[in-house]
């Protein structure tokens, strides 16, 4: 079994709380990215040179932390499920 020596320290939560409010939102949002991920064995981030870890998970709070994941979180009642969109951002012409 190989050693990680980063663990979970990268990336920072600090820093992956600047770009949502919350670390229950963060950990739903990064799982649903996660899926994505996982689902179309792609992550925006190797357009920047490739991720650092090697899990969809953290592929996907690499993502959060880059600013390449858009996330919406709709205002509901009580009665409603939070139904977040996870969406990779559009890059624009200056990035191609």
């Amino acid at each position: 079994m190989s050693n990680n020596s980063e663990g979970l320290r990268y990336p920072s939560i600090d820093e992956l709380l600047k770009h949502i409010d919350s670390k229950y939102k963060l950990a739903y949002a990064a799982a649903k990215r996660a899926k994505i991920i996982k689902r179309d064995n792609y992550s925006s981030m190797e357009e920047l040179g490739g991720n650092i870890t090697a899990k969809p998970v953290g592929m996907a709070l690499e993502e959060i932390q880059a600013g390449k994941v858009q996330i919406e979180f709709a205002p509901t009642t009580s009665d409603e499920e939070v139904k977040p969109v996870v969406e990779p951002v559009a890059e624009t012409e200056e990035e191609q």
